[in-house]
């Protein structure tokens, strides 16, 4: 049975192209976990490994691996650094213990390193930092330290001062020991030499400032270190365990991962800085079937409890749920599902080694096991025992941003439409719904790329393709004004012959949608007729009269008319409705509305001029501003065509900081001038 005293559950936390994966290889390598050394950019990672990832060279889906290392086992997740797969980071660090957060000495802190940092901070999550691509060209470690200190909700305190930079990276001095050492190669290894001359005197600057930092968050070694003005190694390691524990700093190391250097630096900070899963604060949970709170010891002495948080599509097992075990011990054949109130029985747990599997008897906690083919359970749910069933929070996942009109490439549609559906239950910010004015098929999601990226995954897995276009506007028609109009279907030509004759007033109805009036008097039009005039009326309404668009916000009333008693029938009176709706709509004023959406766009304070300068050149209006003391909140209307595309391009504006939430509003009358231009496009499709 694993002591969880040395259990580590940690996440690989960063911006794109920072060297996570290469990270998390070169710790693997080194703790003996795999036996080569595997790169991103050949593709022979042991972490990146689906098709789509190795043509990329980006991690796209959170992946997992253990390693032993003095003692101590853990359980790491590989996590995306892209925007457009966020979602994934998001549910990884929402079942970890701690983060290593990769920063790229040359890059420095992205767009996507605040983000990612402010995730981080918000969930409280103990970190270390590991300032990683030492050895490249630019590599400048100070630089990088200068932004983390202005730019991210972390507070860094250094214990590794780089030997050397880009070509000449070599070894480390360590802040705390105030000892140096040099690289063995690319073995991960090191050997004690002396510190350098050049950088005794930032040595001890170093070793002042992580004091000061460290004796800061502790009362008793504030007291100690204003009275004698030095702490032992044993209270500087004791005071930053805590420190870092509670999210009060956290400690920075360096690296170079693709040549192994500083890697075991790295694999120490994990075990000496990261906390357990059994010294984190208690789970807090609802009580299943009532509104009480309760806490519970994240112990192996405590009823099993853990949390799905992952769906995966596993080419050769199916579907494999993934769980984070919190309390207990994990064996047997069955768990009880808390959310859906059922026991399910499951096969064989596995822990994943990368794209393998390997299998175990039982999980306990800090551990991240996967079980096959579950029928009930989903991303989400709370497993735990029957008598002492409790339900936890989970991760939500993030609204989707960008929408395509999505269709089979060879007309396989019931195909491609099922490989969508298996592909939702992996992917929860995933969203195919359907636009019941234009019938296209919509698949929503975070980004361009992203879409991309599934639609590849369908055409491997499930051999069909799928082609994205931008969707169409749902436009819409309606009248300004009011007219008396007179419909009339006659057709007598020998035998039996059609007549339908109808008068209607026709008004405008603005937000009300549709409304039929009947008001004639006496028999002028038989009763079993007017409800075809009515229905006349709305199928010419779905038609549309000025550019073949619905019309929408009418009143018609029915106020006089005549029949024939042989010729006259429901047809020729829905005939009559029709044609007299879309004369009266002529002469009332037609004009074309289009969608405005709700948006909230969150940014930082540099880049509140470009966005509403961008919002007014999109016809959009600004309703109001906000603060939430990280990020301006701008709330605006914008037209639905003019954003199609504004996921990619609020990224580009901002650097990646930049995010937003869009809901649709109401409709507006479209400016004349685009006007034309939709009903001149229109006619050509027609």
């Amino acid at each position: 049975m694993q002591d969880t005293g040395k259990v580590r559950n940690i996440a690989i936390i960063g911006h794109g192209n920072c060297g996570k994966t290469s990270l998390a290889e070169a710790m693997l390598f080194t703790a003996g976990k795999i036996k080569r050394l595997g790169k991103v950019d050949d593709g022979s990672s042991a972490l990146d490994y689906e098709e789509e990832e190795i043509n990329r060279n980006i991690t796209i889906s959170s992946s997992f691996h253990n390693y032993t290392w003095d003692k101590h086992q853990v359980y790491l997740t590989d996590t995306p650094g892209d925007d457009n797969f966020l979602n994934e980071t998001l549910f990884a660090s929402s079942v970890c213990d701690g983060v290593v957060f990769t920063i790229g000495a040359v890059l420095g802190v992205k767009g996507q390193t605040v983000k990612f940092a402010d995730i981080v901070a918000e969930k409280k999550l103990p970190t270390i930092i590991a300032v990683n691509k030492m050895d490249r060209e630019r590599a400048n470690f100070e630089k990088t330290m200068d932004e983390i200190k202005e730019s991210l909700p972390l507070s860094p305190v250094v214990l590794n001062m780089p030997i050397g930079s880009e070509e000449d990276f070599k070894g480390i001095v360590d802040v705390v020991s105030g000892k140096a050492y040099l690289f063995d190669g690319d073995k991960g290894t090191m050997t004690e030499t002396d510190v350098p001359s050049d950088l005794e005197d930032d040595l001890a600057i170093l070793r002042e400032s992580l004091m000061e930092s460290v004796a800061e968050t502790d009362d008793d070694l504030l007291e100690k270190f204003l009275e004698e003005g030095d702490l032992t190694e044993e209270e500087i390691l004791s005071g930053l365990r805590k420190a870092v524990s509670e999210g009060e700093v956290a400690p920075v190391c360096v690296c170079a991962a693709t040549k192994n250097m500083g890697t075991s630096t790295v694999l120490d900070f994990i075990n000496t800085y990261l906390p357990s899963p059994d010294s984190r604060p208690n789970l807090v949970a609802t009580v299943k079937g009532s509104d009480d709170i309760v806490e519970r010891k994240r112990s192996i002495d405590e009823p099993f409890c853990g949390l799905v948080f992952k769906t995966m599509a596993d080419p050769y097992a199916g579907r494999l749920t993934l769980i984070r075990i919190y309390s207990g011990t994990l064996e047997g054949d069955s768990f009880y599902n808390a959310s859906k109130d059922t026991t399910e029985r499951f096969g064989q747990l596995y822990v994943l080694e990368g794209k393998e599997q390997r299998p175990v008897d039982s999980a306990t906690p800090g551990m991240i096991v996967a079980v096959a083919k579950l029928k009930e359970t989903v991303t989400g749910d709370t497993l735990c025992t029957q008598d002492a069933p409790l339900i936890l929070d989970s991760q939500k996942p993030l609204a989707p941003v960008i929408s395509f009109a999505v269709s089979a490439k060879k007309g396989d549609e019931e195909k491609l439409f099922g490989s969508i559906t298996k592909m939702l239950d992996e992917d929860l910010t995933l969203k195919l719904t359907r636009e019941q004015q234009t019938k296209q098929v919509l698949i929503s999601g975070m980004g361009k790329v992203h879409l991309e990226v599934v639609g590849s995954r369908i055409k491997r897995k499930f051999g069909v393709e799928m082609e994205l276009e931008l969707p169409k506007i749902p436009y819409m028609e309606t009248i300004r004004g009011s007219a008396r109009v007179q419909g009339k279907h006659k057709k007598q030509s020998g035998g039996r012959g059609q007549f339908g004759d109808c008068w209607i007033e026709i008004a405008p109805l603005p937000g009300e949608g549709y409304q039929f009036e009947d008001k004639i008097v006496g028999g002028v039009i038989p009763q079993q007729y007017r409800p075809a005039v009515d229905k006349g009326i709305q199928e010419a309404m779905e038609r549309g009269v000025l550019a073949g668009y619905p019309v929408i916000d009418v009143k018609i009333t029915l106020v006089d008319g005549s029949f024939h008693s042989v010729d006259s029938s429901e047809m020729a009176f829905k005939i009559a409705g029709s044609l007299a709706f879309k004369k009266g709509a002529q002469e009332a004023g037609l004009v074309l509305l289009e969608p405005y959406m709700d948006m909230e766009i969150r940014v930082g304070k540099d880049h509140v001029g470009d966005v509403m300068g961008d919002l007014n050149s999109r016809r959009g209006k600004v309703m109001g501003m906000d603060s939430d003391g990280k990020s301006e909140i701008i709330n605006a209307q914008v037209p639905q065509a003019e954003i199609l595309s504004y996921a990619t391009e609020l990224t580009s504006m901002t650097g990646g900081l930049g995010s937003f939430t869009v809901a649709f509003s109401h409709y507006e009358e479209v400016p004349s001038q685009i006007s034309e231009k939709i009903i001149a496009e229109k006619e050509k499709e027609d």
